[in-house]
Formats: C-alpha cells, sequence, structure tokens
C-alpha cells in the first residue's frame, strides 16, 4: 500500500489514466451505460494532475465525483433530448411494422395465412373477408410472432 500512495504523490497521473481505462473496459465489455462517465471524469481527472495542478489526493478524488454526478445528470438530459421515449425503439421492428404494407403469400384459412413485409415472411391473422394469395394488406398490430392485419 506504501508503493501505490509513493507513486500516487510522485506520479498520480497514471493512477488516474489508469482506472479510465479500466472503467472504459469494462463498460465496453458489459454496456451498462453507467460507467462511461466515471471513465471520462478519470480521464480529466488525468489530464489535470498531469498538467501539474496540485490538488491532493482527496482534491482528485472531489473533482472525479464531482465531474462524474455532472457528467452523468448532463448526459441523462442530452439523451432524453434527443432520444424521447415516446419515439419508437429503433430495435424494436415489430413495432414499426403497424401501417405498413404487406403482401400475402400464403392465402388465408380461417383467418390465418401468411404475409411478406418488411424483408421476410410473417404468420397472420385477418378478420372477415380474407385476401387471396398476391394481394395487399395493412399491418394493424402486432401479438406476439403474428401480424394482426386488414384488406388494403
Amino acid at each position: 500500500m506504501d508503493a501505490l500512495i509513493e507513486f500516487h504523490s510522485n506520479q498520480p497521473f497514471w493512477i488516474w489514466l489508469a482506472l479510465g481505462v479500466i472503467l472504459l473496459a469494462v463498460e465496453a465489455a458489459f454496456s451498462t451505460e453507467w460507467l462511461l462517465w466515471p471513465a471520462v471524469a478519470s480521464g480529466v481527472v488525468a489530464v489535470i494532475t498531469a498538467i501539474g495542478v496540485p490538488l491532493g489526493f482527496w482534491g482528485e478524488v472531489a473533482l472525479f465525483a464531482g465531474l462524474t454526478v455532472a457528467a452523468t445528470l448532463l448526459s441523462r438530459r442530452l439523451i432524453q433530448r434527443v432520444n424521447p421515449s415516446d419515439s419508437p425503439d429503433i430495435n424494436a421492428r415489430e413495432g414499426r411494422l403497424i401501417g405498413q404494407r404487406a403482401q400475402v403469400v400464403q392465402a388465408f384459412v380461417d383467418g390465418r395465412g401468411r404475409v411478406f413485409v418488411s424483408g421476410a415472411e410473417w404468420p397472420a391473422e385477418i378478420e372477415g373477408v380474407a385476401p387471396l394469395a398476391g394481394e395487399s394488406v395493412i399491418v394493424e398490430g402486432v401479438d406476439g410472432p403474428k401480424l394482426k392485419v386488414r384488406a388494403a
């Protein structure tokens, strides 16, 4: 422990840089979205100590904590502004299918058939008059792996 304290007193830059790299590596491995900003804060403290600003250990820790909290709070605001929760998730493919035109690839029997939409074939259900193969339908909803469709 004494060696670490002596190393910090001589070269605090390397301690903060190593902490930042470790946090960034863990963030990259697990994609938690919580360790990115502490890693950035650690890098900023490393640069400040490399410049030679004499903060002392507790000053560096306080700066790291303050930067971490500030960056995390500001990033949450930015993320909410850039990606509001009411917009569809880009990874929710099923939600994006609603309202799209699909082509019937297997005729409906007893209200069940198959349609082709967005580059894939899906099982589908329809109420009422069933269109023939090759005709178009509109996707109204998603029920698990099945699409709810209506005649176009």
